[in-house]
C-alpha cells in the first residue's frame, strides 16, 4: 500500500485547497521518506487525523475528536475562515497490490457546515470513475487492506511510543492490535464460537435443573461481557484523556520553558553558568592534583637537592680523576723514558719530571680533599640536574597558573551564585509554574484512572475465564451422564485440538516476533552485546529482556531513550512479522530522544522501516544536523513545511523544510 496524494480543503487550519504529494521515490533513488515540518499547533496532527478520517470515517480514532459525536467532530473540523457555503473535503489517493496488479483508489469525504445527520459524503473512485459497490462496502474493504484495529501500529505519534515505552504491561488496546496483526484473534473467535455452539447443544440435552444452572452461567457471562465492553469503553476514554493530559502537560512544560520571560531565562542561564563554572573548577582541581603528584613536592626540599647536586657533581669528577690517575702516571713515565733518548740535559729533564710530579700530586690532593659518601653516578647527576633545571620549574609555573585560574573561577562562581539568588520570579512565571504543576497532577490522576480500569478489566477477564472453565467442566460431566450425540462427544477433542493449535500458533508467531524485535532492538541500540534475547509473555505480551548469559535484564536498567527504542523495535518487529507492506506515518518522531538515539533512528530505522515513511516533525526534532544526515543518506523523497500564520490562524503548505 502506498499513499500517493492528500488533499485538504477547508479542513482544520488549512483554508482553501491544499495538496500534498506523498509518493516516495523508492524505485529510482531508494528515497522512502516524506518529511513534513511544522511548529506545534501548526497542523501536523491534523494531517495524520485526516488520513485516519479518510480511511475509516466515523470509526476513525482522531486525536482531536475526544468525546465529540461524529457530527460535532465534522463541524469542529471546518476551517474558521471558510464560507458557510464552501465545502470541507478530505481526499486521499493510494495504491495497493491485489490480484497481481496495482489498483489506484481515491477516497473523498466532504461535508458542509449545515450537516446535521452525522454523516459525511463518501465517494470511492477507482481509476477515473466512482465505484458505487466500493462506496457502499468501504468499511469491509478497508479492513482487508489496513484494519482499524492495527492502524495505530502504523499511524502513530511520539506520545504513543512514549506511553508504550513507559508501560510495564501493554494496555488492552495495544495487545488487541498486536493479536490482530499477528492473526491470533481468529483462534480466539473460533474458540468463543465453539463455546457458544457447545452451550446451545448442551441446553437441548440437559435436564431442567441443569439447564437452569447453565442459563444462569450464560446470563452471568453475558453481563460480564457487557460490563467488560463498558469498562473497555471507559478505558478507551481514560486513555484518550491521559493522552490529552500528557499533551497539555507537555505544552505547559514548553510554555514554562519558552514563555517564562526573561527572569526564567536568566535563572536558567545563571544555572548553566554555575554548572559550567563548577565543572571548570573541578577540572582545574583535578589538573592541580595531577601536578602535585609529579615533581612539585620536591620543591619543598629544593635547597637540599641543590646541595646534593653539588656534592654529586664533585663525586663524579673525583671518580673520573681516579679512573684516569693511573693512566696519566703511565703516560708520564713513558714521556720521561722518551726524553732520555733525546739530547736534553739533566737540569731540564729534572724540571720536566718535577712538573709532572707536581701535577699528579695536585690531582691526588684534589681526590683527598673531596669527602665521597653519595657514591652516585653521572646518569644520576644528569637526572637530578634535569629535575632541578627543567621539570621542577615547569611544574611550579604550571601550578601557579592553575592556582591563579582556580582563584579567578571560584570568585566568578560566588558572584554568579549571588546573582542567581537575587533573581526574582515574576507573577507571570508563577502562573505558568502553577499551571504546569496542575497539568502534571492531571497526568498523575489520569494514569491512576487508567491503571484502575486496567486492573478492573483484568479482574473481569479472570471472572470470565472462571465461568468459561466452569461451563467447560459442567459440559464434560453432562456429556458423560447423558451420552450425547456425536457432536458433543467430539467437542472436547475439538476444544483440545483448538487449544493446542492456539498455543502453537501463538508460540510460533511470538517466537518469530521475538526474533524480529530482538534483531531490531540490537540494530537500533548500537550495543549488540547488551541484549541477547527478548522473550514475549504469551498471556499479557510483556517484553522480558535477557543478556547473552540468560540473565534477566530489568526494564529499570534501561534509560528513557533505550525504552523508547525498545517500543519502536516492537512496532518495527510487528510490521515485519505481519507481512503487510503498509506505509508508516509518525507524528513527533524524535521529541523525547537524546542525540545518540536520534542518530540511530535517523540512520537505521526511518530509511528502512517501510517502503513509505511519512515524518511529521518540528524544527527541534529534525533540525539542521538531522536533516543533513538524512540528505547524506539520500533517503528523503519530498520535503514540505507547514507555515502557520498565528494572526489568521491558518496554515499554508510550502515545498521545502525549515530553512
Amino acid at each position: 500500500m502506498i499513499f500517493k496524494e492528500l488533499i485538504l480543503e477547508n479542513f482544520g487550519p488549512y483554508q482553501g485547497k491544499n495538496i500534498i504529494n506523498l509518493t516516495p521515490d523508492t524505485e529510482q533513488n531508494g528515497a522512502s521518506i516524506i518529511l513534513i515540518g511544522g511548529m506545534n499547533g501548526g497542523g501536523k496532527t491534523t494531517i495524520i487525523d485526516s488520513i485516519k478520517l479518510a480511511l475509516y470515517g466515523r470509526r476513525a480514532e482522531c486525536s482531536t475528536r475526544k468525546n465529540l459525536s461524529y457530527n460535532d467532530f465534522l463541524l469542529e473540523s471546518i476551517n474558521r475562515g471558510a464560507n458557510i457555503t464552501e465545502v470541507t473535503r478530505v481526499e486521499l489517493t493510494f495504491e495497493h497490490f491485489i490480484n497481481e496488479q496495482w489498483i489506484e483508489l481515491k477516497i473523498i469525504r466532504h461535508w458542509q457546515s449545515n450537516v446535521r445527520d452525522g454523516k459525511d459524503n463518501l465517494i470511492i473512485i477507482e481509476g477515473e470513475f466512482p465505484d458505487l459497490n466500493l462506496t457502499e462496502n468501504w468499511d469491509e474493504y478497508i479492513e482487508d487492506i489496513l484494519p482499524l484495529g492495527i492502524s495505530n501500529l502504523f499511524l502513530f505519534d511520539g506520545e504513543q511510543v512514549k506511553e508504550l515505552a513507559e508501560q510495564d504491561i501493554p494496555n488492552p488496546s495495544v495487545v488487541d492490535a498486536m493479536r490482530a496483526l499477528l492473526g491470533l484473534e481468529l483462534a480466539d473467535k473460533l474458540a468463543n464460537d465453539l463455546q457458544i455452539l457447545v452451550s446451545r447443544k448442551r441446553k437441548s440435552l440437559e435436564s431442567t435443573k441443569e439447564q437452569k444452572e447453565l442459563l444462569n452461567i450464560e446470563e452471568e457471562l453475558k453481563f460480564l461481557e457487557k460490563d467488560k465492553k463498558s469498562v473497555l469503553q471507559e478505558l478507551k476514554i481514560a486513555e484518550k484523556e491521559l493522552k490529552t493530559a500528557s499533551k497539555n502537560y507537555r505544552l505547559a512544560s514548553e510554555s514554562l520553558r519558552t514563555e517564562g520571560g526573561k527572569i526564567a531565562e536568566k535563572k536558567y542561564e545563571l544555572k548553566q553558568k554555575i554548572d559550567s563554572l563548577s565543572q571548570e573548577i573541578e577540572i582545574i582541581r583535578e589538573q592541580l592534583s595531577n601536578v602535585f603528584t609529579q615533581y612539585l613536592p620536591l620543591g619543598l626540599i629544593k635547597s637540599h637537592l641543590n646541595s646534593v647536586r653539588v656534592q654529586l657533581a664533585q663525586e663524579v669528577r673525583v671518580s673520573k680523576i681516579q679512573n684516569s690517575y693511573d693512566i696519566l702516571r703511565k703516560k708520564d713515565q713513558k714521556l720521561l723514558e722518551f726524553l732520555t733518548t733525546l739530547s736534553i740535559d739533566d737540569i731540564n729533564y729534572q724540571k720536566i719530571n718535577g712538573f709532572l710530579e707536581s701535577q699528579n700530586d695536585s690531582l691526588g690532593q684534589e681526590i683527598n680533599n673531596i669527602d665521597v659518601y653519595l657514591n652516585g653516578q653521572e646518569k644520576e647527576l644528569n637526572y637530578l640536574d634535569n629535575i632541578l633545571s627543567y621539570s621542577l620549574p615547569r611544574e611550579e609555573e604550571k601550578a601557579k597558573e592553575y592556582v591563579e585560574k582556580l582563584t579567578m573561577l571560584e570568585e566568578e562562581l560566588i558572584n554568579v551564585e549571588v546573582m542567581a539568588l537575587n533573581v526574582e520570579v515574576s507573577k507571570d512565571y508563577q502562573r505558568l509554574e502553577k499551571d504546569y504543576q496542575q497539568k502534571e497532577q492531571r497526568v498523575v490522576e489520569c494514569k491512576a484512572e487508567v491503571t484502575r480500569l486496567q486492573k478492573t478489566l483484568e479482574s473481569m477477564e479472570r471472572d470470565i475465564q472462571s465461568k468459561l472453565k466452569k461451563l467447560g467442566k459442567y459440559s464434560d460431566r453432562t456429556i458423560e451422564d447423558l451420552q450425547a450425540d456425536h457432536l458433543l462427544n467430539a467437542m472436547p477433542k475439538v476444544e483440545k485440538t483448538l487449544m493446542l493449535f492456539k498455543e502453537k500458533l501463538t508460540l510460533r508467531k511470538l517466537n518469530k516476533l521475538e526474533n524480529e524485535v530482538t534483531s531490531c532492538f540490537r540494530y537500533l541500540l548500537h550495543k549488540s552485546n547488551f541484549v541477547g534475547k527478548i522473550i514475549i509473555n504469551t498471556d499479557n505480551f510483556v517484553l522480558n529482556l535477557y543478556d547473552n548469559l540468560g540473565n534477566l535484564i530489568t526494564k529499570n536498567r534501561l534509560s528513557a531513550g533505550e525504552k523508547q527504542l525498545l517500543a519502536i523495535a516492537l512496532l518495527w518487529g510487528l510490521a515485519r512479522v505481519s507481512g503487510r507492506q503498509l506505509p508508516i506515518v509518525i507524528d513527533t518522531p524524535l521529541g523525547r530522544l537524546d542525540s545518540s538515539h536520534r542518530h540511530n533512528l535517523l540512520e537505521r530505522y526511518f530509511p528502512t522501516a517501510s517502503h513509505q515513511v511519512i515524518l511529521l516533525s518540528t524544527d527541534t526534532e529534525i533540525g539542521e544536523a538531522e536533516l543533513e544526515q538524512l540528505h547524506q543518506q539520500n533517503v528523503i523523497a519530498k520535503e514540505y513545511l507547514l507555515d502557520y500564520n498565528s494572526a489568521k490562524n491558518q496554515t499554508t503548505i510550502k515545498s521545502g523544510y525549515f530553512c
